[in-house]
């Protein structure tokens, strides 16, 4: 094959061309205006550009939404790759930087977030949990965000929304009319960071980014009445609560049943679980969810956790793109992943330890494969490169890989 050009990381962002401002606007404020859009301001009385935004991530419509709270002012806003896709020319023009998910120690994007402060003196805007929320619920933050504070000494604001996720759930493409609300926070003013410690500054992070779509659902009595609203919840719900066996559940219309043992669950307007038959568990959805995560967890620390599946495998080096790799074998353990197969250039051994990798990239439904087959996939990146695995025998798999790179790297931590 000729060389493959790489997405070129090393380009400056450059501040949004003022053509395309008034298109953004139209954009965005024609469907949060509809929307009922509510911006509950915290703290930001005075405080002007440049300053680092970091923003909660839920759907496609977190970005209308963010438009509309930074209203006057535009930013610059941390994209990856494969936002770019077939509109490069688009996405640099509006000031995006250009980012491969879960790449640690990349340099090259703090010098262009500190390029986009202090030389272009914009809003710079992060999704640092880096993916949509697959559970409504809070993701894990990288720890490197306080060090990144530390060293740029900008003020800090939070944009914490709230309808986003129920209007359009990851493993749900639907998109419902719900009523939206943010809360827009200035959480470290520039006078104090010098006086705060990394674990400080964190802890604020974490703190404002704290939310569950379940709960804001019904607590605010919002009633979704889409009669597929729960088709797809068994790609994030695989394990029967009831019978314990995982990646038996399916989903469709309003109801998630196992094919396993049997049991229903009938999921209300208001987002609750009701089981059909016998004792209903988890009426919050998140519980069930979480309590897959303590499963994994203990699989992991009494050494029965094991994951090894053909895939298939495509490259993403560049925004033009994907380029089919072919089959591959992807194993996962405690101590990492490793991915084989065959690459742009020759051989593909890629390993990521588990000390690389605090979280993973999942895809619920993703593109179709050279089969015609819409799947699943897990996403592994270089500094250079992306690649989008599909397990070819294992059905619904990726939820439980996402558990179990997060705890191994917290296992690993606490030794």
């Amino acid at each position: 094959m000729p060389k493959i050009k790489r997405f070129d990381m090393l380009r400056k962002p450059v501040k949004e061309k003022w053509y395309l401002t008034p298109i953004a606007y139209a954009l965005s404020f024609s469907t949060t205006l509809t929307r009922g859009l509510k911006i509950n301001k915290v703290n930001m009385k005075g405080l002007k550009p440049p300053y680092l935004l970091l923003c909660t991530h839920h759907a496609f419509i977190d970005f209308k939404v963010t438009t509309h709270a930074i209203f006057p002012h535009r930013a610059t806003y941390v994209v990856a790759i494969d936002g770019f896709l077939r509109r490069e020319w688009l996405l640099r023009n509006v000031g995006a930087i250009g980012k491969r998910k879960f790449t640690p120690q990349d340099i090259m994007l703090f010098k262009q977030i500190k390029y986009s402060l202090e030389k272009l003196k914009k809003i710079t805007i992060l999704y640092p949990e880096a993916c949509y929320s697959v559970m409504g619920t809070t993701a894990v933050l990288p720890d490197s965000l306080g060090k990144m504070v530390k060293v740029l000494k900008y003020p800090v604001v939070v944009l914490n929304m709230h309808g986003n996720f129920l209007t359009q759930p990851v493993w749900n493409m639907g998109n419902r009319r719900v009523p939206l609300s943010a809360d827009m926070t200035q959480i470290i003013n520039q006078n104090e960071i010098n006086d705060l410690s990394v674990e400080e500054i964190n802890k604020r992070i974490q703190t404002a980014f704290q939310y569950d779509e379940f709960k804001y659902q019904f607590d605010n009595k919002i009633k979704i009445k889409d009669k597929n609203r729960t088709k797809g919840l068994h790609k994030v719900l695989y394990q029967c609560e009831s019978c314990q066996k995982e990646f038996e559940m399916d989903s469709n219309g309003t109801e998630i049943w196992c094919n396993a043992c049997g049991k229903r669950h009938y999921q209300d307007e208001f987002g609750r679980l009701n089981s059909l038959e016998g004792e209903t568990k988890y009426p919050h959805i998140p519980d069930w969810y979480e309590s897959q995560r303590a499963f994994t967890r203990k699989q992991l620390e009494d050494g029965t956790y094991y994951f090894e599946d053909d895939v298939y495998i495509e490259s993403l080096p560049n925004a033009k793109s994907f380029i089919q790799l072919g089959d591959g074998k992807l194993i996962h353990t405690k101590d990492g992943f490793k991915l084989t197969g065959q690459d742009l250039e020759g051989p593909l051994n890629l390993e990521k330890g588990t000390a690389s990798l605090y979280s993973v990239h999942i895809e619920f439904d993703y593109k179709l494969r050279s089969d015609g087959v819409v799947a699943d996939a897990i996403v592994l990146s270089t500094l250079d490169d992306t690649y989008y695995i599909y397990p070819k025998t294992k059905r619904d798999q990726v939820t439980k890989l996402r558990f179990a790179v997060e705890e191994a790297y917290k296992l690993l931590k606490s030794v």
